[in-house]
């Protein structure tokens, strides 16, 4: 089957199937180059393995023998192995959901929302505070400083004060609207100082 095509008043058009437009689609550049970090979506003991830690690389690699972080819980151990679908990988790339074998580690120490990272290359740290974009998509009412709502990141699932509104801006554009606005309400967009209520 050599794709369609298909005759019209305008002359005869040609295409591909699905699946050949499918496999034409170039994979996406994935960023193994950048300092590791993998959220962990859970953390399992396993009989005669010990702890594994599972989540998606998003940046960086992971394989074994490297010396990594868990941000913010602060614990350093060696990784032993990492898996993919029961299946021992040579090293995680970013995309990849991995369960990684670490040494000395008890499944108290880590939990969902770590963030594990490479000790030798930019290790994660902690965040007393971080400004951010937010469009307020629907809300009653107004939202001023002090504001407080339960922020998703990744893996992570934490209250983050609203400490001061910098600035509003066009959602479109990003230009700045206006500076250190009183509140902002539903189709706004802004830049935020938020301060999560653990780091």
């Amino acid at each position: 089957y050599k794709g369609w095509a298909k005759e019209t008043k305008a002359g005869v058009v040609k295409g591909k199937t699905l699946l050949d437009a499918i496999d034409a689609i170039e994979p996406p550049v994935r960023p193994s180059e950048k300092p590791l970090r993998l959220p962990l979506q859970d953390v399992y003991k396993i009989g005669g393995i010990g702890t594994v830690p599972v989540g998606r690389v998003e940046t960086g690699i992971i394989k074994a023998g490297m010396v990594v972080n868990f941000a913010p819980s602060n614990v350093t151990t060696e990784v032993k192995s990492v898996e993919m679908h029961h299946e021992q990988l040579e090293q995680g790339n970013p995309g990849d959901n991995v369960g990684f074998n670490v040494k000395n580690v008890s499944v108290k120490d880590i939990r969902r929302g770590n963030v594990c990272s490479d000790s030798k290359n930019d290790p994660a740290k902690e965040a007393a505070s971080f400004n951010a974009q937010v469009i307020v998509l629907n809300h009653p009412g107004q939202i001023g400083a002090g504001y407080a709502p339960v922020l998703d990141c990744h893996t992570a699932h934490i209250a983050c004060k609203f400490a001061e509104l910098i600035e509003k801006i066009d959602r479109r554009t990003g230009k700045s609207l206006e500076n250190s606005p009183k509140f902002v309400k539903s189709g706004d967009a802004c830049i935020v100082k938020l301060v999560p209520s653990k780091p």
